[in-house]
């Protein structure tokens, strides 16, 4: 019998990486109703915020008019033009409307860089940029666990420079922040381990932090707690803590890729359906499984992209119906979004008032802005001070 040979020109494509769960199968399938838009395959009656939609621009988005495409001698259409603020006008619009009474956020690295802390990859400045001097094969096994169990060095020498209290939340921190003292918040689900959320006052119960944080700590291996101060102290004076139990190295809960997620990452599964408004700002959606996330929403509910590039669904062209992007700095955006809804008097007085709680200057050159008093109601009952219909913008 002839053996077929096999190829042995083909290489196998470098994985993908991924931040895996031991429940991904499962949430996979709760979202296999939809497709790669986060459509329902079924058809739905349309809501009254649907309706809403309609009588608004889409994104503000133009096409080529046909005496523009005879000019240019071109059958292919342009693509189309985003006109800045129309994305955050019609969404405004919705909120004060009453419309957005459960308002999910999805934020990235982005939204702490007018804190000091540099994203990831953005070329040049980004994190995975600038990490020659910690000698690894390739960016992201400073963050892989296996790479980690067989050297931890790199991420502890990178940990340094990454734990918590060095920087302090801005002013974007303290819109989310505001979304919540108004009633809107449904929950803030972020990529992010610098610990800022909770800082400017964001309670846990509001809070999931998908990927981790350095505020605990435990064994790689066997997963035995271990004192986080403990840790962090080993780790700054360039030691290794090992567990006690099992002699593994240990490292704060931050999570890897190769190590599940938190089960409180799993709310989505409750929090998007039930969702009206979705705001995604400062990620390039492009770790697994948390960027799927955005595709998991109702296709009714709008979707607004604040970030400096187009990424996942809002590259696309069309954008679906719903969809809004402004795009730009971050923080300016962030503030003319809070100004068209009258909250960036309330935001700059929040964040004065619990800085000055601390003792702690603000930073006025930006609007960015420290941290909040940990003596400060954080129950998210007590905080909600108005009710959406009081208090209409976000």
């Amino acid at each position: 019998m002839k053996k077929s040979k096999p190829d042995e020109d083909k290489r196998s494509p470098r994985p993908t990486l991924v931040r895996t769960t031991r429940s991904s199968r499962s949430a996979e399938s709760q979202d296999s109703g939809l497709d790669q838009y986060g459509k329902q395959r079924k058809k739905q009656s349309d809501s009254a915020l649907a309706q809403d939609l309609r009588q608004m621009s889409v994104s503000g988005q133009r096409g080529p008019t046909s005496s523009d495409e005879k000019q240019l001698g071109e059958r292919q259409k342009a693509p189309p033009v985003v006109k800045s603020g129309c994305g955050l006008a019609s969404v405004a619009r919705l909120i004060k409307l009453g419309r957005c009474k459960n308002v999910v956020v999805v934020t990235g690295a982005g939204i702490s860089t007018a804190s000091g802390i540099p994203d990831f990859r953005t070329p040049g400045t980004g994190l995975y940029a600038n990490l020659e001097a910690y000698n690894v094969p390739y960016p992201e096994a400073i963050f892989n666990v296996d790479y980690f169990s067989n050297d931890p060095q790199p991420f502890f020498s990178l940990a340094k420079a990454l734990y918590p209290g060095s920087h302090r939340p801005n002013y974007i921190h303290y819109f989310i922040r505001m979304l919540h003292h108004k009633g809107l918040l449904l929950r803030v689900y972020t990529q992010n381990i610098d610990g800022l959320e909770k800082l400017c006052g964001i309670p846990d119960d509001k809070l999931v932090e998908a990927h981790g944080s350095f505020a605990t700590a435990s064994c790689h291996l066997c997963y035995t707690p271990y004192p986080a101060e403990e840790a962090k102290r080993a780790i700054m004076n360039g030691d290794i803590p090992t567990c006690t139990f099992c002699a593994a190295t240990v490292k704060p809960d931050v999570v890897f890729f190769g190590e599940d997620l938190p089960q409180k990452y799993f709310l989505h599964a409750k929090d998007f359906p039930k969702a009206d408004l979705l705001v995604i700002m400062g990620t390039s959606l492009q770790i697994e499984p948390f960027a799927s996330l955005v595709n998991t929403m109702r296709s009714t509910v709008p979707r607004l992209l604040l970030n400096r590039h187009a990424v996942g669904p809002f590259q696309r062209v069309p954008l679906r119906r719903g969809d809004h992007m402004e795009l730009g700095d971050l923080e300016n955006t962030v503030r003319r979004f809070a100004e068209m809804l009258g909250w960036n008097d309330d935001i700059v007085e929040l964040m004065r008032s619990q800085e000055q709680e601390q003792h702690v200057p603000m930073l006025v050159g930006n609007g960015s802005g420290s941290g909040c008093s940990g003596g400060e109601e954080s129950d998210s009952e007590t905080d909600s001070k108005c009710s959406a219909s009081s208090c209409p913008s976000n």
